[in-house]
């Protein structure tokens, strides 16, 4: 039996939903079977919009100016998802939880999903380690994707090598041109 079959890669799925939208159901779907979701769900009409209202709630988790504020946010999304955890053997991939009723749609397996793993994330590995990449922090660079910290120091502030050397080099410019201007 799996004990965590939800957490890392559901806020990895998140996170990439966030930052990439899927133009249809279908892209939902075959990202979700791409972060390791096997199961199928009952999908209706309005699956596209409710599922990315879903995300835009996620992301008010990502966004909380504080633990507390963070914390308040997904208890209440827990809340609004919630059913009772319940063993499932689907797919043969084995025993393990599904924090869900059965025959779902879409958007509320992967809210339920979703709201559980970044429970578990936060939880177990830090309350800091979910957030918008720091290169947008810096004026001129609009990168708002999401950080989902994985690494074994916990400091993962950027969501690319991409957009972390671009910080590099625009530190390492502001140093040049004061040392020019002291000079």
């Amino acid at each position: 039996m799996h004990l965590n079959p939800y957490g890392e890669y559901a806020v990895l799925l998140a996170a990439s939903l966030a930052d990439d939208w899927p133009d249809d159901v279908a892209g939902i779907e075959r990202r979700t079977r791409d972060f390791g979701m096997t199961m199928s769900f009952r999908i209706a009409a309005t699956e596209h919009a409710r599922t990315r209202r879903m995300i835009d709630d996620w992301l008010r988790v990502v966004d909380a100016p504080g633990e507390s504020d963070r914390a308040a946010e997904l208890n209440a999304q827990m809340a609004a998802l919630a059913a009772y955890p319940r063993l499932t053997d689907h797919d043969g991939e084995g025993w393990h939880l599904h924090y869900r009723d059965l025959d779902q749609s879409l958007s509320h397996v992967l809210g339920a999903v979703i709201a559980v793993g970044t429970a578990l994330h936060l939880t177990t590995r830090g309350m800091h380690r979910l957030g918008r990449c720091a290169a947008g922090n810096d004026p001129g660079d609009d990168c708002r994707n999401v950080v989902v910290d994985v690494t074994r120091n916990g400091r993962q502030r950027y969501c690319s090598v991409r957009c972390a050397n671009r910080a590099a080099v625009r530190r390492h410019r502001a140093r040049t041109a004061l040392r020019g201007a002291a000079g």
